[in-house]
Protein backbone atom coordinates (compact mmCIF):
# COMPACT_ATOMS: atom_id res chain seq x y z
CA UNK A 1 0.00 0.00 0.00
CA UNK A 2 2.39 9.27 -4.82
CA UNK A 3 0.23 11.17 -2.48
CA UNK A 4 -1.82 14.00 -3.91
CA UNK A 5 -5.05 15.84 -3.33
CA UNK A 6 -4.98 15.56 0.43
CA UNK A 7 -6.54 18.94 1.00
CA UNK A 8 -10.04 17.50 1.02
CA UNK A 9 -9.01 15.13 3.79
CA UNK A 10 -7.99 17.97 6.09
CA UNK A 11 -11.65 18.59 6.81
CA UNK A 12 -12.00 15.09 8.20
CA UNK A 13 -9.32 15.84 10.76
CA UNK A 14 -11.67 18.33 12.35
CA UNK A 15 -14.03 15.48 13.19
CA UNK A 16 -11.44 14.11 15.60
CA UNK A 17 -11.89 17.01 18.00
CA UNK A 18 -15.24 15.67 19.18
CA UNK A 19 -13.52 12.58 20.53
CA UNK A 20 -10.53 14.22 22.18
CA UNK A 21 -10.35 14.49 25.92
CA UNK A 22 -10.76 11.18 27.67
CA UNK A 23 -10.63 9.39 24.31
CA UNK A 24 -8.48 6.57 25.62
CA UNK A 25 -11.08 5.70 28.23
CA UNK A 26 -14.16 6.09 26.04
CA UNK A 27 -12.80 4.41 22.90
CA UNK A 28 -10.72 1.61 24.43
CA UNK A 29 -12.01 -1.78 23.37
CA UNK A 30 -11.75 -4.79 25.66
CA UNK A 31 -10.17 -7.45 23.49
CA UNK A 32 -11.90 -10.44 25.01
CA UNK A 33 -15.21 -9.11 23.70
CA UNK A 34 -13.94 -8.84 20.15
CA UNK A 35 -13.18 -12.51 19.52
CA UNK A 36 -14.81 -15.84 20.19
CA UNK A 37 -12.52 -18.67 21.37
CA UNK A 38 -13.51 -21.81 19.52
CA UNK A 39 -12.74 -24.05 22.46
CA UNK A 40 -10.09 -26.12 20.69
CA UNK A 41 -8.51 -28.43 23.26
CA UNK A 42 -5.00 -27.55 24.32
CA UNK A 43 -5.12 -24.00 22.96
CA UNK A 44 -4.40 -21.33 25.57
CA UNK A 45 -4.83 -17.64 24.85
CA UNK A 46 -1.81 -15.44 25.56
CA UNK A 47 -2.21 -14.08 29.07
CA UNK A 48 -1.80 -10.43 28.08
CA UNK A 49 -4.54 -10.73 25.45
CA UNK A 50 -7.16 -11.90 27.91
CA UNK A 51 -6.86 -8.85 30.15
CA UNK A 52 -5.47 -5.99 28.08
CA UNK A 53 -7.54 -3.17 26.56
CA UNK A 54 -5.89 -1.29 23.69
CA UNK A 55 -5.18 2.41 23.83
CA UNK A 56 -6.73 4.75 21.31
CA UNK A 57 -4.33 7.60 20.53
CA UNK A 58 -5.26 10.64 18.47
CA UNK A 59 -3.09 13.50 19.75
CA UNK A 60 0.58 14.18 18.91
CA UNK A 61 1.50 14.40 22.62
CA UNK A 62 -0.11 11.06 23.44
CA UNK A 63 1.58 9.45 20.44
CA UNK A 64 4.97 10.85 21.44
CA UNK A 65 4.50 9.56 24.99
CA UNK A 66 3.45 6.12 23.76
CA UNK A 67 6.45 5.62 21.48
CA UNK A 68 8.81 7.04 24.11
CA UNK A 69 7.58 4.32 26.47
CA UNK A 70 8.61 1.52 24.10
CA UNK A 71 12.07 0.00 24.51
CA UNK A 72 14.77 0.60 21.91
CA UNK A 73 15.18 -3.11 21.28
CA UNK A 74 13.00 -6.19 21.16
CA UNK A 75 9.93 -6.61 18.98
CA UNK A 76 6.82 -4.68 18.01
CA UNK A 77 3.89 -5.70 15.83
CA UNK A 78 2.63 -3.33 13.15
CA UNK A 79 -0.35 -3.08 10.84
CA UNK A 80 -1.90 -0.29 8.78
CA UNK A 81 -5.36 0.35 7.42
CA UNK A 82 -5.82 2.13 4.12
CA UNK A 83 -8.89 2.90 2.05
CA UNK A 84 -8.02 1.88 -1.51
CA UNK A 85 -11.45 0.27 -1.82
CA UNK A 86 -13.01 3.69 -1.32
CA UNK A 87 -10.55 6.53 -2.08
CA UNK A 88 -8.74 7.63 -5.23
CA UNK A 89 -5.29 7.81 -3.65
CA UNK A 90 -4.64 5.44 -0.79
CA UNK A 91 -2.75 6.40 2.33
CA UNK A 92 -2.51 5.21 5.92
CA UNK A 93 -5.69 6.00 7.80
CA UNK A 94 -4.99 3.91 10.88
CA UNK A 95 -1.91 2.49 12.59
CA UNK A 96 -1.96 -0.49 14.93
CA UNK A 97 1.06 -1.17 17.12
CA UNK A 98 1.55 -3.89 19.71
CA UNK A 99 4.49 -4.36 22.07
CA UNK A 100 4.76 -6.73 25.03
CA UNK A 101 2.02 -5.68 27.41
CA UNK A 102 0.35 -3.02 25.27
CA UNK A 103 -1.65 -2.56 22.06
CA UNK A 104 -2.41 0.85 20.61
CA UNK A 105 -4.56 2.05 17.73
CA UNK A 106 -3.32 5.40 16.44
CA UNK A 107 -4.96 7.98 14.19
CA UNK A 108 -2.30 9.16 11.70
CA UNK A 109 -4.57 11.95 10.45
CA UNK A 110 -4.28 13.53 13.89
CA UNK A 111 -0.80 12.57 15.10
CA UNK A 112 1.26 13.10 11.96
CA UNK A 113 4.54 11.18 11.74
CA UNK A 114 6.07 10.69 15.22
CA UNK A 115 9.86 10.79 14.86
CA UNK A 116 10.31 8.15 17.55
CA UNK A 117 8.08 5.75 15.61
CA UNK A 118 10.28 6.13 12.54
CA UNK A 119 13.38 5.49 14.64
CA UNK A 120 11.94 2.26 16.06
CA UNK A 121 10.70 0.90 12.72
CA UNK A 122 14.01 1.58 10.99
CA UNK A 123 16.20 0.30 13.81
CA UNK A 124 18.01 -3.01 13.35
CA UNK A 125 17.60 -3.57 17.09
CA UNK A 126 13.80 -3.76 16.78
CA UNK A 127 12.11 -6.66 15.03
CA UNK A 128 8.93 -5.48 13.30
CA UNK A 129 6.30 -8.22 12.98
CA UNK A 130 3.69 -7.82 10.24
CA UNK A 131 1.29 -10.08 8.39
CA UNK A 132 1.51 -9.85 4.59
CA UNK A 133 3.89 -6.92 4.86
CA UNK A 134 4.21 -5.84 1.22
CA UNK A 135 1.42 -3.26 1.03
CA UNK A 136 2.05 -1.93 4.54
CA UNK A 137 5.72 -1.38 3.69
CA UNK A 138 4.82 0.49 0.51
CA UNK A 139 2.39 2.75 2.37
CA UNK A 140 4.91 3.42 5.15
CA UNK A 141 7.47 4.56 2.59
CA UNK A 142 4.92 6.52 0.55
CA UNK A 143 3.45 8.43 3.52
CA UNK A 144 6.47 8.80 5.80
CA UNK A 145 9.56 7.94 3.75
CA UNK A 146 10.43 5.14 6.19
CA UNK A 147 12.08 1.86 5.21
CA UNK A 148 11.15 -0.76 7.79
CA UNK A 149 14.06 -3.05 8.71
CA UNK A 150 14.39 -6.34 10.59
CA UNK A 151 11.05 -7.74 9.44
CA UNK A 152 9.17 -10.89 10.43
CA UNK A 153 6.24 -11.55 8.10
CA UNK A 154 3.84 -14.16 9.49
CA UNK A 155 2.30 -14.82 6.07
CA UNK A 156 5.69 -15.64 4.57
CA UNK A 157 6.51 -17.79 7.60
CA UNK A 158 3.25 -19.69 7.15
CA UNK A 159 4.00 -20.38 3.49
CA UNK A 160 7.49 -21.65 4.34
CA UNK A 161 5.94 -23.93 6.97
CA UNK A 162 3.70 -25.41 4.28
CA UNK A 163 0.51 -23.98 5.78
CA UNK A 164 -2.10 -23.76 3.04
CA UNK A 165 -4.51 -21.34 4.78
CA UNK A 166 -2.14 -18.47 5.55
CA UNK A 167 -4.54 -15.54 6.01
CA UNK A 168 -4.34 -13.89 9.42
CA UNK A 169 -7.80 -15.08 10.48
CA UNK A 170 -6.92 -18.67 9.58
CA UNK A 171 -3.62 -18.49 11.45
CA UNK A 172 -5.18 -17.07 14.60
CA UNK A 173 -7.74 -19.84 14.62
CA UNK A 174 -5.04 -22.44 13.98
CA UNK A 175 -2.68 -21.28 16.73
CA UNK A 176 -5.01 -19.68 19.31
CA UNK A 177 -8.49 -21.00 18.57
CA UNK A 178 -9.65 -17.45 17.85
CA UNK A 179 -12.26 -16.58 15.22
CA UNK A 180 -12.11 -13.03 13.90
CA UNK A 181 -15.20 -11.17 12.83
CA UNK A 182 -14.69 -10.10 9.18
CA UNK A 183 -17.42 -7.47 9.36
CA UNK A 184 -15.04 -4.56 8.80
CA UNK A 185 -12.74 -6.18 6.25
CA UNK A 186 -13.66 -3.61 3.60
CA UNK A 187 -14.56 -0.74 5.89
CA UNK A 188 -13.79 2.84 4.90
CA UNK A 189 -11.03 3.68 7.38
CA UNK A 190 -10.85 7.27 6.15
CA UNK A 191 -14.15 8.07 7.88
CA UNK A 192 -14.22 9.83 11.23
CA UNK A 193 -15.24 9.13 13.91
CA UNK A 194 -14.47 5.42 13.82
CA UNK A 195 -16.96 3.19 15.61
CA UNK A 196 -16.01 1.13 18.65
CA UNK A 197 -16.50 -2.01 16.58
CA UNK A 198 -13.98 -0.77 14.01
CA UNK A 199 -11.46 0.00 16.74
CA UNK A 200 -11.97 -3.48 18.24
CA UNK A 201 -11.40 -5.04 14.83
CA UNK A 202 -8.29 -2.98 14.14
CA UNK A 203 -6.69 -3.75 17.49
CA UNK A 204 -6.88 -7.50 16.90
CA UNK A 205 -4.78 -7.22 13.74
CA UNK A 206 -1.64 -6.83 15.86
CA UNK A 207 -2.66 -8.05 19.34
CA UNK A 208 -1.66 -11.67 18.59
CA UNK A 209 1.21 -11.09 16.16
CA UNK A 210 4.09 -11.19 18.64
CA UNK A 211 2.89 -14.47 20.14
CA UNK A 212 2.20 -15.82 16.67
CA UNK A 213 5.70 -14.95 15.46
CA UNK A 214 7.21 -16.71 18.49
CA UNK A 215 5.31 -19.91 17.72
CA UNK A 216 6.15 -19.78 14.02
CA UNK A 217 9.81 -19.03 14.64
CA UNK A 218 10.03 -22.11 16.84
CA UNK A 219 8.43 -24.24 14.12
CA UNK A 220 10.71 -22.84 11.42
CA UNK A 221 13.72 -23.58 13.60
CA UNK A 222 12.54 -27.11 14.31
CA UNK A 223 12.07 -27.77 10.58
CA UNK A 224 15.42 -26.24 9.65
CA UNK A 225 13.78 -23.42 7.70
CA UNK A 226 14.57 -20.42 9.87
CA UNK A 227 17.37 -19.37 7.51
CA UNK A 228 14.91 -19.57 4.61
CA UNK A 229 12.63 -17.14 6.40
CA UNK A 230 15.50 -14.80 7.26
CA UNK A 231 16.44 -14.59 3.58
CA UNK A 232 12.84 -13.91 2.56
CA UNK A 233 12.40 -11.27 5.27
CA UNK A 234 15.61 -9.53 4.23
CA UNK A 235 14.26 -9.37 0.68
CA UNK A 236 11.25 -7.38 1.93
CA UNK A 237 13.42 -4.55 3.22
CA UNK A 238 13.32 -1.54 0.95
CA UNK A 239 9.93 -2.47 -0.54
CA UNK A 240 8.38 0.61 -2.13
CA UNK A 241 6.54 1.78 -5.19
CA UNK A 242 8.84 2.79 -8.01
CA UNK A 243 8.29 6.06 -9.80
CA UNK A 244 6.35 5.65 -13.03
CA UNK A 245 4.78 7.87 -15.64
CA UNK A 246 1.08 8.03 -14.67
CA UNK A 247 0.19 8.93 -18.26
CA UNK A 248 1.38 5.48 -19.40
CA UNK A 249 -0.10 3.45 -16.53
CA UNK A 250 -3.05 2.39 -18.73
CA UNK A 251 -0.65 0.34 -20.87
CA UNK A 252 0.08 -1.89 -17.87
CA UNK A 253 -3.56 -2.69 -17.20
CA UNK A 254 -4.52 -6.32 -17.73
CA UNK A 255 -5.96 -6.80 -21.22
CA UNK A 256 -4.51 -3.63 -22.73
CA UNK A 257 -2.01 -5.56 -24.85
CA UNK A 258 -4.90 -7.23 -26.66
CA UNK A 259 -6.04 -3.90 -28.13
CA UNK A 260 -5.02 -2.46 -31.49
CA UNK A 261 -2.94 0.72 -31.39
CA UNK A 262 -6.03 2.84 -32.23
CA UNK A 263 -8.08 1.10 -29.57
CA UNK A 264 -5.21 1.57 -27.14
CA UNK A 265 -5.26 5.32 -27.86
CA UNK A 266 -8.98 5.48 -27.06
CA UNK A 267 -8.43 3.34 -23.98
CA UNK A 268 -5.75 5.73 -22.73
CA UNK A 269 -8.08 8.70 -23.14
CA UNK A 270 -11.02 7.13 -21.30
CA UNK A 271 -8.73 5.87 -18.50
CA UNK A 272 -7.37 9.41 -18.11
CA UNK A 273 -10.94 10.74 -18.03
CA UNK A 274 -11.92 8.22 -15.34
CA UNK A 275 -8.87 9.16 -13.25
CA UNK A 276 -9.78 12.83 -13.46
CA UNK A 277 -13.31 12.14 -12.25
CA UNK A 278 -12.15 9.77 -9.50
CA UNK A 279 -9.62 12.32 -8.29
CA UNK A 280 -12.26 15.03 -8.26
CA UNK A 281 -14.62 12.86 -6.22
CA UNK A 282 -11.83 11.25 -4.12
CA UNK A 283 -13.30 7.90 -5.02
CA UNK A 284 -11.72 4.59 -6.03
CA UNK A 285 -11.57 4.40 -9.82
CA UNK A 286 -13.66 1.24 -10.09
CA UNK A 287 -16.43 3.05 -8.21
CA UNK A 288 -16.57 5.56 -11.07
CA UNK A 289 -16.47 3.00 -13.88
CA UNK A 290 -15.28 -0.59 -14.15
CA UNK A 291 -12.37 -1.61 -16.37
CA UNK A 292 -14.61 -3.81 -18.50
CA UNK A 293 -16.63 -0.73 -19.51
CA UNK A 294 -13.44 1.11 -20.45
CA UNK A 295 -12.45 -1.75 -22.75
CA UNK A 296 -15.90 -1.67 -24.34
CA UNK A 297 -15.48 2.05 -24.98
CA UNK A 298 -12.08 1.43 -26.56
CA UNK A 299 -13.38 -1.20 -28.97
CA UNK A 300 -16.87 0.17 -29.75
CA UNK A 301 -15.81 3.85 -29.88
CA UNK A 302 -19.30 5.38 -29.44
CA UNK A 303 -19.93 8.66 -31.28
CA UNK A 304 -22.85 10.11 -29.30
CA UNK A 305 -24.15 10.28 -25.76
CA UNK A 306 -27.13 8.00 -26.55
CA UNK A 307 -24.66 5.38 -27.81
CA UNK A 308 -23.22 5.16 -24.28
CA UNK A 309 -26.44 3.69 -22.92
CA UNK A 310 -26.03 0.63 -25.17
CA UNK A 311 -22.77 -0.36 -23.47
CA UNK A 312 -23.16 -3.07 -20.84
CA UNK A 313 -22.32 -1.88 -17.35
CA UNK A 314 -22.32 1.82 -18.23
CA UNK A 315 -23.52 3.76 -15.14
CA UNK A 316 -26.66 5.73 -15.87
CA UNK A 317 -25.45 8.65 -13.76
CA UNK A 318 -22.31 8.94 -15.90
CA UNK A 319 -24.39 9.08 -19.07
CA UNK A 320 -26.68 11.75 -17.62
CA UNK A 321 -24.08 13.97 -15.96
CA UNK A 322 -20.81 13.38 -17.82
CA UNK A 323 -21.77 11.70 -21.07
CA UNK A 324 -20.50 14.56 -23.23
CA UNK A 325 -17.12 14.50 -21.47
CA UNK A 326 -16.80 10.78 -22.07
CA UNK A 327 -17.69 11.05 -25.78
CA UNK A 328 -15.09 13.82 -26.13
CA UNK A 329 -12.48 11.53 -24.55
CA UNK A 330 -13.32 8.77 -27.05
CA UNK A 331 -13.12 11.29 -29.90
CA UNK A 332 -9.64 12.41 -28.83
CA UNK A 333 -8.38 8.85 -29.07
CA UNK A 334 -10.02 8.33 -32.46
CA UNK A 335 -8.50 11.57 -33.80
CA UNK A 336 -4.95 10.93 -32.61
CA UNK A 337 -2.55 10.97 -35.60
CA UNK A 338 -1.25 7.60 -36.73
CA UNK A 339 2.36 8.42 -35.87
CA UNK A 340 1.33 9.42 -32.34
CA UNK A 341 -0.52 6.21 -31.46
CA UNK A 342 0.80 4.45 -28.34
CA UNK A 343 3.15 1.56 -28.96
CA UNK A 344 4.54 -1.03 -26.61
CA UNK A 345 8.35 -1.10 -26.52
CA UNK A 346 9.91 -4.16 -28.04
CA UNK A 347 10.89 -6.63 -25.32
CA UNK A 348 14.52 -7.56 -24.91
CA UNK A 349 15.26 -10.45 -27.24
CA UNK A 350 17.10 -13.56 -26.33
CA UNK A 351 17.83 -16.62 -28.37
CA UNK A 352 15.42 -19.36 -27.40
CA UNK A 353 17.09 -22.63 -28.28
CA UNK A 354 15.14 -25.68 -29.33
CA UNK A 355 15.57 -27.41 -25.95
CA UNK A 356 14.42 -24.48 -23.80
CA UNK A 357 10.82 -25.63 -23.30
CA UNK A 358 11.99 -29.14 -22.52
CA UNK A 359 14.38 -27.82 -19.86
CA UNK A 360 11.56 -25.82 -18.29
CA UNK A 361 9.38 -28.93 -18.22
CA UNK A 362 12.12 -30.97 -16.57
CA UNK A 363 12.66 -28.21 -14.02
CA UNK A 364 8.94 -28.17 -13.32
CA UNK A 365 9.13 -31.88 -12.59
CA UNK A 366 12.01 -31.27 -10.18
CA UNK A 367 10.08 -28.49 -8.49
CA UNK A 368 6.95 -30.64 -8.07
CA UNK A 369 8.93 -33.52 -6.58
CA UNK A 370 10.85 -31.30 -4.14
CA UNK A 371 7.71 -29.35 -3.17
CA UNK A 372 5.85 -32.58 -2.44
CA UNK A 373 8.72 -33.87 -0.31
CA UNK A 374 8.90 -30.62 1.67
CA UNK A 375 5.10 -30.13 1.77
CA UNK A 376 5.44 -26.70 0.14
CA UNK A 377 3.32 -24.99 -2.45
CA UNK A 378 5.28 -25.31 -5.74
CA UNK A 379 4.84 -21.59 -6.38
CA UNK A 380 6.54 -20.78 -3.07
CA UNK A 381 9.47 -22.98 -3.99
CA UNK A 382 9.94 -21.42 -7.45
CA UNK A 383 7.63 -19.54 -9.80
CA UNK A 384 7.36 -20.29 -13.53
CA UNK A 385 9.41 -17.15 -14.19
CA UNK A 386 12.20 -18.41 -11.94
CA UNK A 387 12.21 -21.81 -13.66
CA UNK A 388 12.58 -20.05 -17.00
CA UNK A 389 15.49 -18.02 -15.63
CA UNK A 390 17.22 -21.24 -14.57
CA UNK A 391 16.51 -22.86 -17.94
CA UNK A 392 17.96 -19.84 -19.71
CA UNK A 393 21.08 -19.65 -17.54
CA UNK A 394 21.79 -23.41 -17.65
CA UNK A 395 23.84 -23.42 -14.41
CA UNK A 396 26.47 -26.14 -14.13
CA UNK A 397 27.06 -25.88 -10.37
CA UNK A 398 25.26 -24.96 -7.16
CA UNK A 399 27.17 -21.67 -7.12
CA UNK A 400 25.92 -20.82 -10.60
CA UNK A 401 22.38 -21.88 -9.66
CA UNK A 402 22.42 -19.55 -6.63
CA UNK A 403 23.64 -16.73 -8.89
CA UNK A 404 20.63 -16.95 -11.23
CA UNK A 405 18.65 -13.66 -10.93
CA UNK A 406 15.70 -14.03 -8.56
CA UNK A 407 16.84 -17.34 -7.07
CA UNK A 408 17.49 -17.24 -3.34
CA UNK A 409 20.14 -19.32 -1.63
CA UNK A 410 17.59 -21.52 0.15
CA UNK A 411 15.82 -22.25 -3.14
CA UNK A 412 19.08 -23.18 -4.82
CA UNK A 413 19.90 -25.39 -1.86
CA UNK A 414 16.70 -27.44 -1.98
CA UNK A 415 16.47 -27.63 -5.79
CA UNK A 416 20.16 -28.53 -5.83
CA UNK A 417 21.77 -31.06 -8.12
CA UNK A 418 18.42 -32.22 -9.51
CA UNK A 419 17.88 -28.78 -11.06
CA UNK A 420 21.39 -28.76 -12.50
CA UNK A 421 20.83 -32.17 -14.09
CA UNK A 422 17.52 -30.99 -15.51
CA UNK A 423 19.17 -28.24 -17.57
CA UNK A 424 21.96 -30.34 -19.03
CA UNK A 425 21.61 -30.90 -22.76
Amino acid sequence: MSISERGSREERRQDDAARRGGAEASAAAVLVRAFRPTGHPGIALPQRISSLAPLYIDTPDAAAAFFASLPSSGAIALDTEGASFHRFVDRIYLLQVSAPGVTAVLDPLAIGAPARMGELLQSRAVEVVLHDADYDLRLMHQDYGWHVNHIFDTRVAAQLLGIKAFGLAALLERYFGVQLDKKFQRADWSLRPLSKGMLDYAALDTAFLLDLSDKMRAELDRMGRLSWAAEEFEGLEGTKWEREDPALAFMRMKGARDLSRRELAVFGEVVAWRNTVAKELDRATFRVMGNEVLFELATLQPKSVPDLSTIKGMPRGIVERRGRELIDAVARGVALPEDALPRYPRPARWDKDADFDERVNRLRGVREAVATKLDLDPGVLASRERLESIARAKPASLEELAAVPGIKKWQAGVLGDAAIRAVKN
